[in-house]
């Protein structure tokens, strides 16, 4: 909340990331900005995926700029927790006045 507050909505996501990172590192939690995860198929390297930020080595983090969440972030908020082997992403709509705010946990 203090970052939307601060900031107002309808920036660059990139803005917000930014923000969040300096906001929970004052708040002793240790964050990884676009940490690269192998990905692969059939035991061949197809490529890497980067998440937005990585909090405590144990969530995602990922900032949007939306009118809504759709089914299209919840679906590739779960591609990552499947690739990562993380649990827990959480979706953060910095679009309107009010901070939208959806967890995913991998099954």
């Amino acid at each position: 909340m203090r970052v939307l507050n601060e900031l107002k909505p309808g920036l660059d996501e990139k803005i917000y990331e930014n923000a969040l990172v300096i906001e929970l590192r004052k708040r002793g939690h240790s964050v990884e900005q676009q940490k690269a995860f192998p990905v692969h198929y059939d035991g061949v390297l197809i490529g890497r995926l980067i998440p937005d930020l990585i909090v405590d080595e144990k969530v995602i983090v990922d900032p949007k700029v939306a009118e809504v969440f759709t089914p299209t972030h919840l679906a590739k908020m779960t591609g990552y927790l499947a690739i990562t082997g993380l649990n827990l992403a959480i979706l953060v709509n910095f679009k309107h006045a009010e901070l939208g705010v959806k967890r995913i946990v991998r099954d």
